[in-house]
């Protein structure tokens, strides 16, 4: 070639890289220099996550290192590509490739790879395009062998947990980083942010760390621990609530402890047959034993404090007296129903009388009467809500019901359970059922506006 057709591939080769760096800056570590080694680490990030297998070598495969291990991924350590433009590329000469390595060493495919970038190459026409881009959008993937008919691509390594513990993380760290440097709009504040200023929830829904920060410390100063989630429409509906992890980004070490013992004293009171401990200076909650084989053998009403250690008896709240000794409060109990049995004024009520004092039956009597009452009024006047067993009263309204304690929707009129997605369905759909077309409950003492006479106008006088 003459000189002037050597300085024209040499002007070429310039424009060329000047275009892959205004193109690709992540990618070209180097710049432009005639007769230089050039230097490219393309990071690979694939359209769609797909799994990767990871296995050891047959030669090296045994013990703990023959396992295969499975992860799905969509960005992958960088392919260092050292390059060297000869003076007639590219006109007639591709590039020479001097060093071809994968970080981590997590393709080992590289021979197959050099063959598949020289073939890419052309007579008259830059290539280091679409080089960047085959590597970078993770088409160099499809020539590895493949020894299933699934489309997991199939990766070796001397130590596959080590490998795989090592994309991860890179993917992690990627995902991060690119998060940080894009742009994302705030739903609270209506701002566009950095993403280093922003947080991606659980759910993909973004916001700026201020919104959250202020919406979260204002529930969980106030006790609302189910509001602090996601603030999309969509999200509070579902009653997403926010991770310990999420949160822990956001607010202080003394909310976060108090976000969590929120938490646990919510699950626990969710459960009804917790019990918290008679010591005054404790109160700590305690929920029923769930390793009692038989309920009728007493161990039942065992209770012991894991704060205070101090063990009690789960119905008289008196220190533990063993699952044969009677009960305090049954004790009470049979003391009353044989006083009320017996006819009044009967030698026998007078023993009883006699034997226990006649103000202590009265009022084990009277005590005994209003808890008959109670459960009476509990039993006509509410509901039960079949997931914490809360008794709910209905004063006006639908008989569709929302449990505020556990969000469970019931029916108020039978307690049967409700999907939240069509919760009115159970009133609608089977025309056998007891609860169809009964949505609304109306007695006549409620209609009685429907009766009442119309006034008569000021300064009229009625006609017939």
């Amino acid at each position: 070639m003459s000189q002037n057709d050597v300085g024209s591939c040499l002007e070429q080769q310039r424009e060329e890289w000047e275009v892959l760096e205004s193109i690709y800056p992540e990618c070209t570590t180097t710049d432009f220099v005639e007769g230089a080694t050039l230097k490219l680490e393309i990071p690979v990030e694939l359209p769609v996550s797909r799994v990767f297998t990871i296995s050891a070598p047959p030669e090296v495969a045994s013990g703990i290192s023959a396992q295969r291990l499975a992860t799905s991924l969509s960005m992958l350590p960088p392919i260092l590509l050292h390059i060297m433009l000869p003076p007639t590329y590219p006109v007639s000469s591709p590039p020479e490739i001097n060093f071809l390595h994968s970080t981590h060493m997590w393709f080992s495919h590289l021979k197959s790879l050099h063959e598949t970038l020289m073939n890419l190459w052309q007579p008259e026409e830059g290539v280091l395009y679409n080089w960047v881009d085959h590597v970078k959008s993770g088409q160099f993937l499809d020539c590895i062998p493949s020894s299933s008919s699934d489309d997991d691509i199939e990766l070796t390594h001397h130590a596959p947990p080590t490998l795989l513990s090592q994309l991860q993380a890179y993917q992690s760290a990627a995902l991060t980083s690119q998060f940080s440097s894009n742009s994302y709009p705030c739903a609270v504040c209506l701002t566009s942010l950095k993403g280093a200023k922003c947080l991606r929830l659980a759910c993909n829904h973004v916001f700026c760390r201020a919104c959250l920060e202020d919406f979260w410390k204002l529930c969980i100063a106030e006790g609302d621990v189910g509001r602090v989630g996601c603030p999309d429409p969509a999200c509070v509906k579902d009653n997403r609530e926010a991770e310990e992890e999420e949160v822990a980004r956001v607010v202080t070490a003394e909310e976060l402890a108090r976000w969590r013992w929120l938490r646990e004293k919510r699950d626990l009171e969710k459960d009804p047959t917790i019990i918290h401990c008679p010591i005054a200076t404790c109160q700590r909650a305690i929920p029923k034993p769930k390793d009692i084989l038989d309920p009728s053998s007493g161990w039942d009403r065992f209770r012991s404090c894991p704060s205070c250690s101090f063990c009690f008896c789960a119905f008289c709240k008196r220190t533990w007296h063993g699952p044969i000794t009677h009960c305090p409060i049954s004790v009470s109990e049979k003391i009353v129903r044989e006083y009320l049995e017996l006819p009044e004024g009967s030698a026998e009520r007078t023993a009883l009388e006699r034997k226990y004092g006649k103000g202590t039956i009265m009022k084990l009597v009277a005590t005994w009467e209003n808890e008959l009452a109670n459960q009476k009024w509990i039993q006509d006047s509410t509901m039960a809500c079949p997931g914490c067993r809360v008794n709910v009263e209905k004063s006006l309204g639908c008989n569709h019901m929302t449990c505020s304690k556990c969000s469970q929707h019931f029916c108020y009129r039978c307690g049967a359970r409700l999907r939240p997605e069509n919760p009115y369905e159970h009133f609608s759909a089977n025309p056998m059922s007891k609860c169809f077309g009964k949505l609304f409950d109306f007695k006549a003492e409620d209609m009685e506006w429907e009766h009442a006479p119309w006034p008569e106008p000021e300064g009229f006088i009625l006609v017939d």
